[in-house]
């Protein structure tokens, strides 16, 4: 769960996108720009350093975003300088993120396999999918080596668990009990 703050600084953001009627745009750069924060982290670290100017953390801004993300992305970055808030945008942009999915009508599902799916299968996930929930659905792969065979869906807080580990597990528990298998 998001903290507070995250949520609060997300939802402002979701706001300036749709009275911009932008929100399609703005959450392709929030997605991008979260994509970099995570894949390098020394950005954040950078953020963080006290000894670092915040005039020379906006100019870093304007230049490594240059192309990237729009005028008020850029300046909603400075605005988390100033405020002290940049270490949360992470956060802040999944907050964000989540809201323009739900105004959208967009459901993230992640799909944990033991190994990586062909694009075939996982498209049939989607369909299936996209007809129980009458969203939109975007789809990620995860590799969860514990699983050894089949899939667990996770869209939001539901989890469809159909894995071989799930099934053992819940064997296992059954014998424990003394109970029989069903």
């Amino acid at each position: 769960m998001l903290n507070e703050v995250a949520q609060r600084y997300g939802e402002a953001l979701f706001s300036l996108a749709e009275e911009e009627k932008a929100v399609v745009e703005k959450k392709s750069q929030a997605e991008t720009l979260l994509q970099v924060l995570e894949d390098n982290p020394e950005v954040i670290y950078f953020f963080r350093a006290v000894k670092i100017a915040k005039k020379e953390k906006k100019e870093f801004i304007d230049k490594v975003f240059e192309n990237s993300l729009d005028k008020e992305m850029r300046n909603f970055l400075k605005l988390l300088i100033d405020k002290g808030r940049i270490t949360s945008a992470p956060d802040i942009l999944k907050a964000f993120i989540s809201k323009a999915n739900e105004s959208l009508n967009i459901e993230e599902a992640i799909v944990y396999s033991a190994r990586t799916l062909k694009e075939e299968d996982l498209e049939r996930i989607k369909k299936a999918l996209e007809i129980k929930t009458k969203k939109t659905i975007l789809i990620k792969n995860r590799i969860d080596k514990s699983l050894l065979a089949g899939i667990k869906v996770v869209i939001g807080n539901n989890v469809t668990d159909v894995s071989m580990k799930y099934k053992i597990d819940k064997m296992r528990e059954a014998l424990l009990k003394g109970g029989g298998l069903a």
